[in-house]
């Protein structure tokens, strides 16, 4: 009698274990894709030269919907520090219930979750710094290296809690994978440098700051080839798991969208701003795809 009691709790343990995983991973998912689309309107508001639409900071117009002044630079801005906020209350509620039912989750989630919105808090801090400090480029800059860094933890946390079988094949893969991420972001940032100095303007304009400009073009070299080294490896490798199989071919075909849309801004002078825009976050899907591939390549 005694152990019949006793034997379904396992049972029941575990399944309480792995329906809470898979509402925080779900809720992690959502912020991953909120953050992506945060970083299109982030893109979208510096196009559109909407960053000092607000003059002030938190509020806008010293409002919290400027309605009197509201144009589509205001919007783009206000509804930028709106989802940003959103995101922020979204990162603390993960970390309350991180830690709430940490007994349900694995150990390094709550750690993962409370560094997630370390990083989303300093991302405030710097948007607020964009403004104060008239659209500084160190600071533009780091904006987006912050909000990169967010969205690649999110992704990795989200890829961890994934339920994911490996095949044990993934050998020198996995950090191949972590090192064309890692090209990517940083050829990100080079973006972000080339953007905030707005430096291909300049460049076409007065030949200032050609240097930038020409060291974000010659930087596409080394993710691209990493990223077509992951390809190839992918292919050749014979039992890969299907979702890398996927992974590999949708990073490559954004890889290949990404440069399609890097020459057409550039020939148009970025003057077709959805093409800019389209370029970032391009770029942004792109890292990601890589993160998710390297996450559960080191799980295999």
């Amino acid at each position: 009698m005694a152990n019949s009691v006793m034997e379904p709790q396992p049972v029941n343990a575990n399944s309480d274990s792995t329906l809470t995983q898979q509402r925080i991973r779900g809720f992690v998912w959502k912020i991953a894709i909120a953050t992506l689309l945060l970083m299109a309107v982030g893109s979208a508001t510096r196009v559109m030269n909407a960053g000092l639409a607000c003059p002030d900071w938190p509020l806008c117009y010293g409002e919290l919907l400027p309605a009197r002044q509201m144009n589509l630079q205001v919007f783009l801005e206000w509804f930028h520090r709106l989802d940003a906020s959103l995101i922020g209350i979204m990162t603390i509620a993960l970390v309350g219930g991180s830690w709430w039912y940490r007994r349900h989750l694995p150990g390094w989630l709550p750690w993962s979750a409370t560094g997630a919105l370390g990083l989303i808090v300093f991302q405030g801090v710097l948007g607020g710094l964009t403004v104060t400090e008239l659209l500084r480029f160190d600071i533009v800059t780091a904006h987006l290296g912050t909000a990169l860094l967010f969205f690649i933890t999110l992704l990795t946390i989200a890829s961890a809690l994934t339920p994911y079988q490996g095949t044990g094949v993934t050998g020198k893969l996995r950090w191949v994978a972590v090192g064309s991420a890692i090209l990517v972001y940083l050829q990100s940032i080079s973006g972000g440098l080339v953007a905030s100095q707005w430096a291909l303007h300049q460049c076409f304009g007065s030949q200032e700051l050609c240097a930038i400009m020409h060291s974000h073009i010659i930087g596409v070299f080394f993710p691209t080839t990493a990223i077509l080294t992951l390809a190839v490896m992918a292919w050749r490798t014979k039992n890969l798991h299907p979702t890398l199989s996927r992974l590999a071919i949708a990073a490559t075909s954004l890889l290949v969208l990404q440069i399609a849309l890097g020459v057409a801004t550039f020939y148009l002078h970025l003057q077709v701003e959805p093409l800019t825009i389209a370029h970032h976050t391009t770029g942004a899907a792109l890292l990601g795809t890589l993160v998710v591939f390297a996450t559960l390549a080191m799980r295999d």
